[in-house]
Formats: structure tokens, sequence, C-alpha cells
């Protein structure tokens, strides 16, 4: 084994050390022989992942309780955030039918941004709606909350059989993540104490956020829809995820949300030990119960 071996080669420089070895060839030729040996030029694909012992154990367990949820006539939900966008004349990736090439900055520098926007997308799963809150701040525990408090509320949602309780279906990590203190706090004190409704969170596990029902049935055409369409201002942004439907019937509804969230929020043992939280006995740290701590009738 030789230091070649760890080098990068190209046609031409494998033509060159085959010549330097008296063999009169030209990369065509060395490409069409590679090419009848089944060589070709791959990128890395991404298949390997770290097998959790308790993978499948929590993914059958979010697909019997998500059932149980419907068949009852509770509300699922599936949450997350967006990748955060930057608005002004970037380049968004994709491609749209056009004369012309839309013209934009070379480089991507947040300093020449009108602003940055966090998406926090909600995912009506029986109903096959989207909502999008937009904020201009931090994506915290604390927006992930008012996001999904201002969904509840909304008047124009559809409203279920029975609403006494909420799955909410989210990734591991993030402003939604399992190790959160602060989202914990915010569920207990601004969703289920205000709405006197029990709120049961499931997280997928790490590495395995694709499979949040929000990812393939909401942004992902909500990016399909606003592709090579450059974000200019924050009122295109939200056109375009108003416009982003599917022939299955996706709807998508969109808001602005202007608070400032302060970021690095701690929640002390003691705020943590007064919370009605009741952890499942199968994956504890991603299973996970908050009941009213007060009234036990509903509020309007």
């Amino acid at each position: 084994m030789t230091g070649q071996k760890w080098l990068r080669r190209d046609l031409r420089q494998l033509s060159t050390d085959l010549k330097a070895q008296g063999f009169d060839i030209s990369h065509v030729t060395v490409g069409r022989l590679l090419k009848q040996q089944d060589y070709s030029l791959k990128s890395n694909h991404k298949a390997v992942t770290a097998a959790h012992p308790e993978r499948d154990r929590q993914f059958c367990y979010i697909e019997r309780v998500k059932r149980l949820f419907q068949t009852n006539g509770h509300p699922v939900i599936s949450v997350d955030t967006k990748k955060k966008e930057l608005i002004g004349n970037f380049k968004n990736s994709g491609q749209q039918w056009r004369r012309e090439a839309a013209r934009v900055n070379a480089h991507d520098f947040p300093e020449d941004a009108l602003l940055r926007t966090v998406p926090y997308g909600i995912y009506d799963v029986a109903h096959n709606l989207g909502y999008v809150y937009v904020g201009v701040s931090a994506d915290t525990p604390a927006f992930a909350v008012d996001a999904i408090c201002r969904w509840w509320h909304r008047r124009d949602r559809p409203r279920f059989t029975n609403e006494t309780k909420l799955l909410i279906l989210c990734d591991a990590g993030g402003s939604n993540s399992y190790r959160s203190r602060d989202w914990k706090r915010q569920l207990q004190t601004r969703l289920a104490d205000v709405a006197a409704i029990e709120v049961m969170v499931c997280h997928y596990p790490t590495g395995a956020s694709k499979w949040n029902p929000i990812e393939h049935r909401l942004f992902n055409f909500i990016s399909l829809n606003w592709a090579g369409i450059p974000l200019r201002s924050l009122a295109v942004m939200m056109k375009l995820i108003r416009g982003t439907t599917t022939v299955a019937g996706l709807k998508v509804k969109a808001a602005i949300i202007q608070r400032h969230y302060p970021k690095g929020v701690k929640v002390s043992d003691q705020e943590m030990a007064t919370l009605n939280l009741h952890k499942r006995r199968i994956c504890p740290q991603w299973n996970y119960i908050f009941k009213p701590r007060h009234s036990t009738s509903r509020k309007t």
C-alpha cells in the first residue's frame, strides 16, 4: 500500500500515471474502461444511522398513541421549526419558469438582510391543514408554545369531537427539545393550565426528524412552492406560504408574530417540581403528559 491510495485521482491523472508505467492511453479510454468495470462518479450516500435501542419501540408507540387519539376524536398536531430564512435580495434554491433569471446578491450576508424570519409550523394531521407562524425574533420554547397557543385559540380552525386532550408530535431537538425545561414549563402554564386540557407530547428519536409528518406533508410543499423565488420581502414570503396547495387538498394559513423572545431562559428545580408532569413508562424522556393544575373545567 503506497501513499497514492490516499490521493484524489481524476481521469487525466490516471492517464498520466499509466503512461509513466509504459501504457499509452488517453483519459477518454480510461473513463470508458472504468465504466466497463461498473465504476462511476458517486457522492457520499447518507445511509448509516446510529441504532438507538428504543428507536423502533418509540415509532410503534407513537403510531399506537396517534391512532388512539384519532379514534377518540382528539386533536393530533405535528410541529417543527422550518429553516430560518433571510429576507432580502438573496438566492433561493430551486428553479422556476421564466425568460430571464432573477438577479440576486452574489453573497448572502446576514447584515444585508432586512430581517431573519423563524417559520414555526403546525400541521393538523386529521384535516390536512397547515399553519405557519413566522417570528422575527429567536427560535425559543416560548415562541414555539406561543405559536401552538395561537393555533389552539383560532376561531377558524376545525373543531374536534373531543378537545379535552391534545397530542403533539415533534422532534427531539430545537425549540421543542425533550431536554428543554422552558418548553415543558411553557406547555404547562400557557396551554394545559389556560385551556384546561391534557397535553401529551411524543418526541421522535434523535436523527429521525424526517419521519415527523410536518416535514413531508407541509414543509416540503412550501419549499417547492417558493423554489427559485427570492424572498425579497416579508409580504412575498407570506403570500408564498399561503399559496401552497396540493392535489390532496392541503391548505396553509400563515400569520406573523412580532413579539421578542429572549434566549437562555432558565427554569429552576423548584419550578419544575410544580409542573403537573407525568412521564410514560416507555421511553420516558420522549413521552410525557401535562395535566391542568387548577381547574378541571374548560375555559373559553
